[in-house]
């Protein structure tokens, strides 16, 4: 086993949350920890010079993952504040254009969050455009929410519970020509599909190291600077950093880590994604030979490859989990107290509430490894069958609408 806890063996299986920091990135941040530790909006001595030059460095890094100009990179705390900052800054910026924003009905909850803020706060319209049973939004659904004054399309490009992706080419050709922008949240699609913003068409980004094998704390929002040039309200405001899109101390040690890390994804993701597909198929292919009335929820062809959400007919997700405690992974339902709340997106895609209840999210990650997978797989066996055999209570389900 990869990783040893006081209790024995232990597997990581919930990459999707966050990943493992790549032992090169640690090791590129440390001197931005301690010894080179200038401001690098300090223009008048050596250590700000080079911390700002370390911060130019880690941008032009992070915009080659993306195939963008470095300039066209604004760093942020994380992929819920990239998401904020477009969401609203688009809004506050192009108000006076119009007052309607389109989303999705699975997208995550800094979007969902930041829309409905504009729903409550600022008087906007927003529809949420519904997904097939397996996740997927069709262009032809966005296309026909867009209406006179609609300024923004958010759209993500892959599921946090499921690993469904959406066909963002597809989705952007739709809206082109409209005079509106399209955001992108990529923070779980960074680390393991090819983003290429400009190519298909979208103007706004966003990504979160912690998911692509970076520190946590650091983000990043892609925003087109021509054809056409987006413009942004800024939503933190006590200085001129970030081209005055963002106020605040640029986190050097993080945008450095930021930058390893993608450079990283950048020059191995398409083998990384491959043989941590073999894996993922091979952890769900035992698992549903095996176990029986075992179900897997989301696209089985458009989704992302280190990521299965399985369902296990009469065992609750957090009994599961309990069960299994030197196996990680995540119950497809957030949790609120002592009640499990019923996934939204599962409600989206027309699952019932105890479907939901029960459904666990398994991913894997590029320290996964073979031994790892065939040492979960007898976990979820035995632990499934445990669980039915004890007839385990299930877990009150409270529902709160996206």
């Amino acid at each position: 086993m990869r990783a040893e806890s006081p209790l024995g063996p232990f597997v990581y299986l919930d990459h999707l949350a966050t990943t493992p920091a790549d032992p090169r990135v640690v090791e590129a941040m440390r001197p931005w920890l301690s010894e080179r530790f200038g401001h690098p909006a300090s223009r008048s001595h050596r250590l700000g010079w080079e911390a700002e030059e370390a911060v130019e460095a880690a941008r032009a890094r992070v915009a080659d993952l993306l195939k963008v100009e470095p300039r066209e990179i604004v760093f942020t705390s994380g992929g819920t504040e990239a998401d904020n900052l477009a969401v609203k800054g688009v809004a506050d910026a192009y108000g006076a254009r119009g007052r309607h924003v389109v989303t999705t009905a699975v997208e995550n909850r800094p979007v969902l969050d930041s829309c409905r803020w504009l729903e409550e706060t600022r008087a906007f319209a927003v529809t949420r455009v519904p997904c097939s049973f397996t996740g997927r939004v069709s262009a032809e659904n966005v296309a026909a929410a867009l209406r006179e004054g609609t300024i923004l399309v958010c759209v993500q490009a892959a599921n946090q519970e499921t690993g469904t992706t959406q066909p963002i080419a597809e989705i952007a050709a739709a809206c082109a020509g409209r005079n509106l922008l399209v955001h992108v949240d990529a923070t779980f699609a960074g680390g393991w599909l090819e983003l290429d913003p400009r190519r298909d068409g979208v103007h706004l980004m966003s990504l979160s190291a912690n998911k692509l094998g970076g520190p946590k704390g650091a983000g990043a929002l892609y925003v087109r600077r021509k054809d056409p040039r987006v413009r942004l309200a800024p939503q933190l405001h006590g200085g001129s950093h970030e081209r005055g899109l963002r106020a605040g101390t640029v986190d050097v040690a993080g945008a450095v880590g930021f930058g390893v890390a993608a450079s990283i994804v950048r020059e191995t993701r398409e083998a990384a994604a491959a043989t941590v597909r073999r894996l993922r198929d091979r952890l769900e292919a035992a698992v549903l030979e095996r176990v029986p009335e075992a179900s897997v929820h989301g696209d089985r062809e458009h989704r992302l490859p280190n990521v299965t959400n399985l369902s296990f007919a009469g065992v609750e997700a957090e009994s599961l989990l309990m069960g299994m405690q030197d196996v990680a992974a995540a119950a497809g339902a957030g949790c609120t107290s002592a009640l499990v709340e019923p996934s939204y997106v599962f409600e989206a895609m027309g699952l019932a509430a105890d479907v939901a209840a029960r459904s666990v999210r398994f991913s894997l990650g590029r320290s996964t490894t073979r031994e790892e997978i065939d040492f979960a797989i007898e976990r979820i066996v035995a632990t499934v069958a445990k669980v039915r055999a004890l007839g385990a209570p299930p877990i009150p389900v409270a529902r709160r609408k996206p």
